[in-house]
């Protein structure tokens, strides 16, 4: 399947009402989004379209990640609001200031939480046999 996860009226459902000029970026980005998260996946050794297909997730999880990623966008890329904070520390009389922001580089961040929703990211264990692999036990 190469169709979006979600749609324009999607967002404006489940995140807020949009502009028309955001409604543009809506309909451009979503397909990237989108192929993005299929990418993502597949790294992984996973298909999206088919897990959705098998029931492994539910299609709405998956829509409900891609907004959020569209959402994030949108809001990166508004011009009101093109500095958006993760994180910000202030101190007083020595002055000093510190932030993190969300994405930096204004392009679609895909985060390891959204990931995560999607089973995609998942911690990893492994060990390492320092006795090497071909022991004599006698």
């Amino acid at each position: 399947m190469d169709e979006s996860f979600a749609a324009v009226d999607d967002l404006s459902i489940m995140w807020r009402k949009l502009t028309l000029d955001e409604q543009e970026k809506c309909a451009a980005i979503l397909p990237v989004i989108s192929d993005q998260l299929r990418y993502e996946a597949k790294k992984v050794g996973k298909d999206l379209d088919q897990m959705i297909e098998a029931g492994d997730i539910p299609k709405n999880v998956v829509k409900s990640v891609t907004v959020d990623i569209a959402s994030r966008y949108i809001e990166q890329s508004a011009s009101d609001k093109s500095t958006l904070l993760s994180q910000e520390s202030q101190s007083a009389l020595g002055y000093s200031w510190s932030g993190t922001y969300t994405n930096t580089g204004g392009g679609i961040s895909i985060m390891n939480k959204d990931l995560k929703r999607l089973g995609l990211n998942r911690q990893r264990y492994g060990m390492v046999d320092i006795y090497g692999l071909e022991r004599d036990n006698s």
